[in-house]
């Protein structure tokens, strides 16, 4: 599914975006291709919903190029946006509709509607067809939203931060149906959000955002069978400074007279380089994408 012959459902070159004296995107570029489900993870403000806003053609591109299903979406709207699916934190419903109405309304206007799908979301959602908007709560609303991305059977379903706030048997609901999106029919998958362990269980392919920079681009295997954490006791003849000038090391600092390492690459070749110096290493463990996510960022933020 993940080959190099697999089509690009995204490819963003060199993206740039500022609003006013704030620099929101830097020279972001990514690709992702169909079938994989991606995730973009990152703090309130690093960049996420405003990558996410080029990619619907909200947003048209001051440096750099941004192409969805190889069309600009800015250039052609109705084309791109007829093969995503997409649900926001808050999903802008009419509040007057009834639940019913506003799936028939939404089904009108895309030709590949399924209606035995919706029915099956709906069932699975527990929804109740006759509530109005108004009066549904915030997690029925986010799964009314999911419904109405999902049942036109889009190329890509584009979800931004959709289960902040909710609580978890609606993330749940969520996260099934994002998996079962992908295994069903293969189609892609692109989830913002700051909740890292569901991004960990859920996503194939990982970007870390911070202040619009990309931190980390990677297959979620590469990115969590790679990533170490050493504990380790250096000679006299060595500084922490020094190790930045090793391949692969983002983050080092003091624990009492240990050091702690955080290493992303080929451990074997780590251990040799600082057996040379004479460092010697007492544990190392991988990382989970919290500590990933946590050291890279602090580690931004020094830089």
């Amino acid at each position: 599914m993940n080959s190099e012959n697999t089509k690009n459902v995204v490819a963003i070159t060199n993206l740039t975006r500022q609003f006013d004296e704030q620099l929101a995107l830097d020279d972001v570029s990514i690709n992702v291709k169909s079938g994989q489900v991606f995730g973009i993870v990152g703090e309130n403000g690093a960049g996420k919903t405003t990558l996410i806003k080029h990619m619907l053609g909200q947003y048209k591109a001051q440096q750099g190029t941004v192409t969805m299903f190889d069309d600009e979406p800015v250039a052609s709207p109705e084309k791109v946006l007829a093969k995503i699916g997409y649900l926001s934190e808050e999903p802008e419903l009419p509040a007057w509709m009834t639940v019913k109405e506003i799936l028939n309304y939404t089904a009108a206007f895309y030709p590949t509607w399924d209606n035995d799908y919706a029915e099956q979301l709906i069932k699975a959602f527990s929804l109740n067809l006759d509530k109005r908007v108004r009066d549904l709560s915030k997690g029925q609303k986010a799964r009314v939203g999911l419904v109405l991305a999902q049942a036109h059977k889009p190329e890509l379903l584009l979800l931004d931060e959709p289960s902040s706030g909710l609580d978890p048997n609606v993330r749940r609901d969520i996260l099934s149906a994002v998996i079962k999106t992908v295994s069903d029919e293969g189609r892609t998958v692109i989830l913002s959000s700051h909740l890292l362990e569901e991004v960990e269980r859920v996503c194939d392919h990982l970007m870390m955002l911070d202040k619009g920079r990309v931190l980390l681009f990677d297959s979620m295997e590469k990115v969590l069978n790679n990533h170490h954490r050493i504990i380790a006791k250096p000679d006299s003849g060595i500084s922490l400074s020094d190790l930045s000038k090793f391949d692969g090391v983002f983050n080092a600092g003091n624990d009492n007279d240990e050091w702690k390492i955080d290493f992303y690459g080929d451990l074997e070749q780590l251990k040799t380089e600082l057996d040379t110096k004479s460092v010697a290493i007492i544990s190392n463990r991988l990382m989970s994408l919290n500590d990933i996510f946590i050291s890279r960022t602090s580690a931004s933020m020094r830089g």
